[in-house]
């Protein structure tokens, strides 16, 4: 990878702008062309979401329209679920991949759309209404959007296009494996068709049809954690006779607020600590054996990742001995930060310019988090963010990514048709034969 870099790396710097160029007119005329389908695809997607590992029929579709565009490959049941094509271009070339998630969220829809999801499915235990709550639906959309433009284009082709349709990014359930590192561990990159580049975009409420993107560091690392306090139940009307894990939940959570705020060095780099559920007790007059607490760890240095780590356990397991009680801390290492390959950004910068005609732009981190990452880390990647807000003037209630109120605007869809069509084209040609 260092090697690339170096090496390729620079060439593609200086060439992809007038590479870009070559197929600017084309792809922005074959994209227009396939709006319609797009969008119509986006709305099915969106109206018939399914959980992580249970993209049966989004599965289905996927694999039909590729088929039906006559791709050379098209794998079904990769990683429970996925789908990959493989698109070979008339003229001789490496591979480039392409990436899109396919997984909705356990959120019930608020948005009145005429093809709101009105899905449920068992999530935990529960029944629970089922949207594409971020943005999923538009990256497969997008995605097929590609597809379409580039098999128009097959002739022209020079190389190999592979195209990633990925399950449960948003993380598998229970114990289940799951997601991209599922994907590689089954061998997505070994053998004949290993990209030397993979490109992904994510959907966010910017400006319809912005594209943000940072080298280096783009999106945080996120690590699950697991707090259980342990007390001793009692009654209660005599709290002295046993340890109230609720009052020692309470310190807890408080203390846990200054790890990052008066413990870390966050002039480095940003980091969050996140408690998303506490449950504890089944009665008003009863004080539990225990209490239990989940969340997340967000970080983008790996160096401090580690450390907040240790300080919440110190933190958690102090701040409940105040009571009596006694704090149990697991975390469990979740996606990477993901990684933007700071020589191949630079080289695209120009087709994030052109797509979104002018309105791409450097951005500081991001504290969501992408299991692109573990694409990203085998090889060099570029994750950009697509702007999905209402148009000006529209003032319909939206929300950010995992809202009940998330908004895609689908006229930003030909931006991220267009993007990664650039993309892809672009580092084909200027790669050339020589590196397959």
């Amino acid at each position: 990878m260092k090697q690339w870099s170096l090496g390729l790396g620079w060439l593609l710097l200086f060439c992809s702008v007038a590479q870009a160029e070559r197929w600017q007119t084309t792809v922005a005329e074959q994209t227009a062309l396939h709006h319609d389908a797009v969008v119509e695809l986006r709305h099915w997607f969106h109206q018939y979401p399914e959980l992580s590992n249970r993209e049966f029929n989004t599965a289905k579709r996927v694999a039909k329209e590729l088929r039906d565009l006559g791709f050379d490959e098209v794998s079904e049941g990769v990683a429970h679920t996925g789908v990959v094509g493989i698109l070979k271009g008339g003229k001789p070339g490496p591979v480039v991949a392409l990436r899109a998630d396919m997984d909705a969220l356990p959120v019930k829809e608020k948005t009145g759309l005429p093809f709101a999801s009105k899905a449920t499915a068992l999530w935990e235990g529960k029944q629970t209404g089922v949207m594409h709550a971020c943005g999923h639906d538009a990256h497969m959309a997008i995605l097929l959007g590609v597809a379409k433009v580039l098999v128009d284009l097959r002739a022209e082709i020079p190389g190999t296009v592979m195209f990633i349709f990925q399950p449960a990014e948003e993380g598998p359930p229970g114990e289940e494996e799951g997601g991209a590192e599922l994907m590689l561990a089954e061998g997505l990159f070994e053998g004949p068709n290993r990209p030397g580049a993979v490109f992904g975009l994510h959907v966010f409420p910017g400006p319809t049809g912005s594209i943000m993107y940072r080298p280096d560091g783009f999106m945080a690392a996120a690590d699950y954690l697991e707090i259980i306090v342990n007390g001793v139940q009692t009654h209660g009307s005599m709290p002295w006779s046993g340890v109230d894990p609720i009052a020692a939940a309470a310190q807890v959570v408080a203390s846990l607020q200054t790890v990052v705020s008066r413990q870390m060095n966050i002039s480095q780099a940003p980091a969050v600590v996140t408690l998303g559920t506490i449950e504890g007790g089944n009665r008003g007059n009863i004080i539990p054996e225990t209490v239990r607490m989940t969340g997340t760890i967000r970080t983008l240095d790996p160096v401090m990742r580690l450390e907040i780590h240790q300080r919440i356990k110190d933190t958690a397991k102090a701040a409940a001995a105040t009571l009596g009680a006694r704090a149990e801390v697991i975390i469990d290492l979740g996606y990477p930060v993901t990684v933007n390959d700071p020589v191949l950004t630079r080289s695209m910068a120009g087709v994030l310019e052109w797509a979104s005609a002018g309105q791409a732009g450097v951005v500081p981190p991001i504290m969501g988090a992408e299991d692109f990452s573990y694409l990203s880390a085998e090889v060099p990647g570029l994750f950009f963010a697509l702007g999905v807000a209402p148009e000006p003037g529209d003032d319909r209630v939206v929300g950010v990514n995992h809202s009940p109120f998330f908004y895609v605007n689908d006229n930003a869809l030909d931006v991220g048709v267009k993007a990664l069509a650039g993309l892809a084209l672009t580092w084909l040609e200027a790669t050339g034969p020589e590196t397959n």
